[in-house]
């Protein structure tokens, strides 16, 4: 069975209004149903979807995450001492920054294994690195 991790961008761009790529991430999900991929983001990325997409977009995209569509990682609060340090790396004022979403998708990654991203990011997850250095394929 197929794997990816789903970024906010990803899912704005499905569920947020006259996006460019949501034709685009609309049909990698009907996809990922079709083959069963096992999908998942984490709470972080949630709520960064959650307000970037507008209502009743927002809405929407809370009720698929509430049916399934996703699996939404959760993570204790004892896992911030290992993404402050990820965000601390990769950020590099004042051209970039790692957000929480962003390092807590690279931390579920080095969890899982998983290096197959869904995400519109593709100048940051092309530089994140797991761990083991292993980058990120990014759909």
């Amino acid at each position: 069975m197929a794997s990816a991790l789903i970024d906010a961008s990803a899912m704005v761009a499905v569920f947020g209004a006259n996006q460019p790529a949501g034709e685009r991430y609309q049909e990698l999900l009907e996809l990922a149903s079709l083959e069963h991929w096992a999908l998942s983001t984490t709470w972080p990325c949630v709520v960064e979807a959650s307000y970037l997409a507008p209502p009743p977009h927002r809405f929407a995209l809370l009720n698929w995450l509430g049916r399934g569509g996703v699996a939404v990682f959760p993570f204790d609060q004892q896992a911030l001492l290992e993404l402050t340090p990820l965000m601390q790396r990769y950020t590099e004022r004042p051209r970039t920054e790692m957000d929480l979403a962003d390092a807590s998708l690279v931390w579920l990654a080095g969890e899982t294994g998983v290096t197959t991203m869904m995400t519109l990011d593709l100048r940051d997850f092309s530089r994140y690195r797991l761990p083991d250095g292993r980058g990120f394929r990014i759909l």
